[in-house]
């Protein structure tokens, strides 16, 4: 077969002089990638392996929102969101469209951000690589022929001009990277990056803005369903909490691993695929996802043998090794990808001090409170500089993401509480009897243990105390947990060790909500900050 007899578009009307490919299959992207994509090639599994050349992960730094009168009071300017004039976003724009119209081939993906019909957006993405169309192909929700016929047109464009390095002397450009998005015009531009992950969360920026308009709560997080049923759970939590390995639950579906909106109806996922980490990947530790890297998938940035064998523990690129793949290819999804209201949502943690138990409920004020501050703990040895454990917080478990104040969407999440009758925990996946180097990482079968009796409501009446400091009530029994770890204070030798690193820790929280958002918040939320004693 050849390849020019595949169907194209006209993009002429989008300033780019070319006839692009147009959602070809993924079969014929492999042939393209094979033949015009530098260094891609199969892997063993099937998947198409891509490189992203120098940037190898998101350039969070280069984001820009243009600044209009229709949108700026809306936004939460500062470090996440920083300002770009409407006359520097249509200079990169033409940059970007000047080189797609030069460009030896141009793809581009129709496809729906959001699987429930009443909120879903039409996207258009046009790249000059065919990995970029296939992770698109992938992370999009994927129309039918019918619904590709009468598309029409999109209510976002994405410009992935990522090959061409921007031009520093326009103004509000700081580098040769620029990712920039205006609500008004409907449009991103994506130059001086080809690292993919830029296009997915961009879509994600995109809900994260306009969702709020209509009342619903757009999440950074992973949902499940009961087999056969309706009632589904949320899953918050930043890298390293086990977010991804905990929703991968064999007795539930999985709705998604990492986008999704909260709306008056229930839960639906915003993606069609799935983009997971691969380092030190094995079928043992993560089956799902070690199966799901077949044909269709894409494996970024990763090393393989002489066999094509991918050698997953290979950091010598980057650490941040990833997979992409449709989540069809999860044999246990919910499809469509929608579920009824939430009966329980989980904030995962990990708190490598050892202060914070396994399992505690939360009010709904104090929901908001974590929510917002969205926490979890570096640990020694990850990174260059850490010597012991780190406090982190990112504003609602994805503050690089956020559009709007935090308190918003800490607003959104607290009605929504209320109006579904929500039971809210806390789950520390971290350490117990000491913190890093002296405790234990708490067992994921115990993890495993506790999200299973949340979701079977066996922890509906279970007996609690409440923390001193923080405030919350702490599961003290809990099926096949042993009970010495529910209370951490239990768990230490040290006694008077662990009212330090306590009151550490709850000041560590103040300071940070202190620092950023107790402006913009209520009696209520300030009241449910912790207090060191």
């Amino acid at each position: 077969m050849e390849v020019h007899a595949i169907k194209t578009l006209d993009l002429s009307n989008h300033g780019i002089f070319v006839d692009a490919y147009h959602n070809v299959t993924p079969a014929v992207l492999y042939q393209l990638a094979f033949r015009n994509d530098r260094q891609a090639c199969l892997a063993h599994s099937g998947a198409l392996i891509a490189f992203s050349g120098e940037k190898t992960g998101r350039s969070p730094a280069d984001k820009r929102l243009v600044e209009n009168a229709e949108s700026k009071d809306n936004i939460w300017w500062g470090d996440i969101n920083i300002a770009l004039s409407e006359d520097s976003f249509a200079k990169n724009r033409e940059i970007a469209k000047n080189f797609l119209s030069d460009a030896p081939n141009v793809y581009v993906v129709d496809g729906f951000a959001g699987w429930d019909t009443r909120y879903r957006k039409k996207i258009r993405v046009i790249t000059s690589r065919p990995y970029h169309a296939l992770f698109m192909h992938n992370m999009l929700i994927r129309p039918t022929a019918e619904e590709l016929a009468a598309f029409g047109e999109p209510d976002y464009v994405i410009y992935n001009a990522g090959e061409q390095a921007a031009d520093t002397s326009v103004e509000g450009v700081s580098s040769e990277t620029s990712v920039a998005l205006s609500f008004e015009l409907g449009e991103m531009v994506i130059l001086g990056t080809e690292y993919a992950g830029e296009m997915k969360k961009g879509v994600f920026t995109i809900m994260n803005y306009l969702m709020p308009l209509q009342g619903e709560l757009p999440m950074h997080c992973s949902a499940t369903v009961e087999k056969g049923g309706e009632t589904s759970t949320i899953l918050f939590g930043l890298s390293g909490t086990g977010k991804t390995t905990l929703s991968a639950d064999p007795a539930r579906e999985l709705v998604g691993d990492d986008e999704h909106v909260w709306t008056k109806q229930g839960v639906f996922n915003i993606e069609g695929g799935c983009y997971a980490k691969a380092i030190d990947l094995t079928e043992e530790k993560e089956p799902d996802i070690y199966r799901a890297i077949r044909f269709g998938s894409v494996l970024e940035n990763v090393v393989i043998n002489n066999e094509h064998i991918v050698d997953f523990s290979d950091v010598s690129i980057t650490e941040n090794t990833r997979a992409c793949y449709p989540i069809e290819h999860i044999d246990n999804a919910r499809l469509p990808c929608v579920a009824g209201q939430p009966k329980n949502v989980i904030f995962l943690t990990c708190d490598a001090f050892g202060v914070l138990p396994p399992v505690a409920k939360l009010t709904p004020a104090q929901a908001m409170y974590h929510f917002i501050s969205g926490y979890t703990a570096k640990v020694a040895g990850t990174e260059v500089g850490v010597t012991e454990p780190e406090a982190t917080f990112s504003a609602c478990f994805g503050a690089p993401f956020m559009v709007w104040h935090p308190t918003k969407y800490a607003e959104l999440l607290a009605e929504k509480i209320r109006e579904n009758n929500v039971n809210v925990w806390l789950v520390n996946t971290g350490w117990a009897g000491g913190g890093y180097g002296v405790g234990d990482r708490i067992k994921l079968k115990y993890s495993r243990a506790i999200v299973d009796a949340i979701n079977n409501e066996q922890l509906a009446d279970a007996p609690t105390q409440t923390d001193p400091r923080f405030g919350f009530e702490v599961v003290t029994a809990c099926p096949d947990v042993p009970a010495e770890i529910l209370l951490p204070e239990n768990s230490w030798k040290d006694k008077e060790a662990f009212a330090k690193v306590a009151n550490k820790l709850a000041q560590s929280y103040v300071e940070n909500f202190d620092a950023h958002y107790a402006d913009q918040a209520d009696d209520e939320l300030l009241a449910s900050a912790p207090k060191p004693i």
